[in-house]
């Protein structure tokens, strides 16, 4: 129990990485800004790590992931018996894209909800590389380029791409056994995949295809893949439910690097929420396993 900091240094911490003033923590606790620093200093000696790295109260990346779990220790202190325990809850809102929560974040999803029964997780369609953008969310996980001046972010997952095609499709029109066999091919579109990622690979100087079926959304396009209706650009670890299941079947041993990636995404100063950063804490590690 010596180990445990004082409670009044932790509410102090909590305090200033929230204000990032000392003295609006020092009016808000009702000490003088003395006290702060004080107990600011105090707590990181007691725990050998400094919190703080800049003179604007920004959190070092120690002092984030404890801010963590003094935030859900609180929480859990306000919490009485024989009280109405929603009072406590947190709510996080997710902005997510439609395949990456099928096929990596909903069977994964169970183990942060066990863990943090606390909050409440609100998970809200979004296509950012499309425009079709999840209002006020908390987090947003996108696809693309990671070229985002708005927001801060993180890489979560990055891919390789295949061409796939369902067993019926290819006994109907014939296997499919070189790349130049997909020029007779129909191959099924998508913004979010283009074919000149493979194309240009395999030093083939072909337009993007301009006729076929397009989908804005890759999940939509493993289905149209495996009801037979052509070839399709996946990658893998989305396209991982089909190929596993044998409705989708890989056409060629190579994959290719997708120019694009997952990223997770969020407003400057949202992590000082601890609900907001356990989630991404718990999906960078997730997305790994």
């Amino acid at each position: 129990m010596s180990r445990i900091p004082p409670i009044q240094c932790l509410l102090t911490f909590e305090a200033l990485a929230r204000l990032r003033s000392v003295t609006q923590t020092a009016d808000e606790l009702f000490v003088t800004p003395s006290a702060v620093s004080h107990r600011v200093r105090q707590l990181e000696e007691m725990l050998a790590t400094k919190l703080f790295g800049r003179a604007d109260f920004s959190l070092t990346t120690e002092g984030s992931e404890y801010l963590a779990h003094v935030r859900e220790g609180l929480t859990a202190l306000q919490r009485f018996p024989g009280k109405d325990v929603s009072r406590g809850r947190r709510k996080l809102k997710v902005a997510i894209t439609p395949t990456f929560a099928r096929a990596i974040l909903m069977p994964r999803i169970r183990d942060f909800t066990e863990t943090h029964p606390e909050i409440d997780l609100t998970l809200q369609v979004s296509i950012p590389l499309l425009d079709v953008v999840a209002e006020d969310a908390d987090l947003t996980i996108r696809f693309g380029t990671g070229r985002y001046a708005d927001v801060e972010h993180v890489c979560l997952v990055k891919d390789e791409v295949t061409p796939v095609a369902a067993p019926s499709y290819l006994r109907e029109r014939g296997a499919i056994e070189r790349n130049e066999d997909l020029q007779h091919a129909t191959l099924l579109r998508s913004p979010l995949e283009p074919w000149r990622t493979w194309f240009a690979a395999h030093e083939l100087d072909w337009p993007e295809p301009t006729e076929g079926s397009t989908f804005n959304d890759i999940g939509l396009m493993c289905d149209a893949a495996a009801q037979g209706l052509g070839v399709a650009l996946v990658r893998l670890k989305l396209g991982a439910p089909w190929l596993a299941d044998g409705s989708l079947v890989r056409l060629f041993e190579r994959n290719i690097v997708s120019p694009h990636a997952h990223y997770l995404c969020w407003r400057s100063g949202a992590m000082e929420r601890w609900e907001v950063n356990a989630f991404a804490t718990w999906l960078q590690k997730a997305v790994i396993r």
